[in-house]
């Protein structure tokens, strides 16, 4: 299953930016194969929807640490660990916007 999801905010830039769209595999197997440094969208229950940058899985790969590139992105080093469970999908395509 598939999902193309439009970037909001600048959590990621530059490598992700206001208005970019990506195309999110939600195929179980894939998800359980999370690696750092691989993008993930996931669901977090006070901030919604999220796209973020593995930067480790717990021991067993239960739990993910996930961080933006900014300074100020909401993301593990404010939340903690998310659990797998909540990965909605991996990003395997990124389309830039026109003119971005």
């Amino acid at each position: 299953m598939l999902q193309i999801l439009r970037v909001s905010g600048i959590s990621l830039s530059p490598a992700f930016n206001e208005g970019d769209f990506v195309l999110a595999v939600k195929i179980p197997f894939v998800i359980s194969g999370l690696r750092p440094g691989d993008v993930i969208v996931f669901r977090h229950p006070e901030f919604g929807t999220l796209i973020k940058r593995v930067d480790h899985l717990s021991p067993g790969g239960e739990e993910v640490f996930v961080v933006g590139t900014q300074e100020n992105s909401v993301d593990s080093r404010q939340f903690g660990l998310i659990n797998i469970k909540d990965v909605t999908g991996k990003v395997i395509w990124h389309i830039r916007k026109p003119g971005g």
